[in-house]
């Protein structure tokens, strides 16, 4: 498996830090440092990562060649608040 993140396209949502840490980690508030040839154990979470990116900038080469992958439901919009305004 080998991953490719436009960077260009990349807005710094840290969807992909979110859901795969051990592979994506944000560097500041906007620069992504990412592991292109993470392990087989990550195959799930860098799927899930990929799905949820709001611009589609990863790109996995080879993953589906493994064990299909659960899909992963990501909410977008403003930030929560509590009802009571906390």
């Amino acid at each position: 498996m080998r991953i490719v993140v436009d960077l260009n396209k990349c807005q710094g949502y840290a969807q992909c830090a979110f859901l795969a840490p051990d592979v994506f980690t944000m560097h500041g508030e906007e620069a992504l440092l990412y592991n292109p040839l993470a392990a087989e154990e990550h195959r799930d979470a860098v799927a899930r990562a990929a799905a949820a990116c709001p611009v589609q900038a990863i790109t996995v080469e080879g993953l589906h060649e493994g064990a299909p992958v659960e899909p992963v439901q990501v909410l977008t919009g403003a930030p929560w608040e509590p009802r009571d305004g906390r």
